[in-house]
C-alpha cells in the first residue's frame, strides 16, 4: 500500500504549479489530440507535486499509452510509451495490490514491443508477461478481462521458441470474451489467432462479430479505430 504524503504547493518557490483544467473530462475528449495532451500534463503536474499520487500515476500511463498509440505523430510516440512505462511502475510501485499501475504499464511495454523492433521485443517479454499474470492474480475481471485479452495477443505474437502458442492465445482470448462478449479488440485478436491455426469460417465469424459489435460509450474512440481494423481483416479473411 503507498504512503501519503502531502505537499503543500507554496511551501518552497520551485514548487510545481498544476495546471487547471478537469483531467478526466479532457481525456474523455481524446480523439481531439490537444485535450489528450491536456490531460497527460495536466496529471504529469500532479504527479510531480505529489509523487504519492497513485491515480495520478496510472492515468498518466493510460493517457501516454493512447497518445503512443493513437494521438501523436509517428516520431513522437516512442517517448510517451516510455513516459507511460515509468507511469505505470510508479502506480504499481506505490500500490502493488492495485491492477492498475501493472495493467499500463505492461500496455505502454506490449506497444513499444510491437511497433518499434525485435529489439524491444525481446527487452519487454518477459516483463509484459509478469505484468499481466499480476493483473489475473489480483483481479482477474479487471476492465472486462483486459489482463486475459492482452496475454492472449501476447502468447500469438511471442514465437513458439519464447513461449508463444495459439492454443494458450485462444484460451485467454475466449476467457476475455465471457466477461464482455461485445468487445471489438477481443473478436478481432481471436479473429487473427484462429486464423493462425487454418480455422478460417471461424476467424472470419469472429471479425464480423468484431463489425456488429456495439460501441462501448467508454471506448468509443477506441472502438471506432478497432473497427476499421475488423473491415480490413474481414477483407482479407474473405479473399
Amino acid at each position: 500500500m503507498g504512503v501519503s504524503i502531502d505537499i503543500n504547493p507554496f511551501d518552497a518557490p520551485d514548487a510545481v504549479q498544476v495546471p487547471d483544467g478537469d483531467p478526466d473530462a479532457l481525456y474523455r475528449d481524446r480523439e481531439t489530440l490537444a485535450s489528450a495532451t491536456r490531460a497527460a500534463e495536466v496529471w504529469a503536474a500532479r504527479l510531480a507535486a505529489n509523487a504519492s499520487d497513485f491515480e495520478s500515476a496510472w492515468k498518466l500511463a493510460r493517457a501516454r499509452y493512447w497518445l503512443g498509440t493513437n494521438g501523436l505523430p509517428e516520431a513522437e510516440r516512442r517517448n510517451a510509451l516510455e513516459q507511460g512505462i515509468a507511469a505505470g511502475q510508479t502506480a504499481a510501485t506505490l500500490y502493488p495490490q492495485r491492477p492498475e499501475g501493472h495493467f499500463w504499464m505492461a500496455a505502454n511495454m506490449g506497444a513499444l514491443a510491437e511497433s518499434f523492433g525485435m529489439r524491444q521485443g525481446i527487452k519487454y517479454r518477459k516483463p509484459i508477461k509478469e505484468s499481466l499474470e499480476k493483473v489475473l492474480a489480483l483481479e482477474p475481471e479487471f476492465l472486462q478481462g483486459s489482463a486475459d485479452r492482452a496475454l492472449g495477443r501476447w502468447y500469438f505474437k511471442v514465437p513458439g521458441l519464447f513461449g508463444g502458442s495459439n492454443s494458450k492465445s485462444e484460451e485467454h482470448l475466449r476467457k476475455a470474451l465471457s466477461y464482455n462478449q461485445n468487445s471489438v479488440i477481443t473478436h478481432i485478436f481471436l479473429a487473427e489467432t484462429l486464423d493462425a491455426q487454418g480455422k478460417s469460417d471461424a476467424a472470419r465469424q469472429e471479425a464480423r462479430a468484431a463489425l456488429d459489435a456495439p460501441l462501448d460509450p467508454d471506448w468509443a474512440p477506441e472502438d471506432r479505430r478497432f473497427k476499421q481494423q475488423a473491415e480490413a481483416l474481414l477483407k482479407k479473411l474473405s479473399r
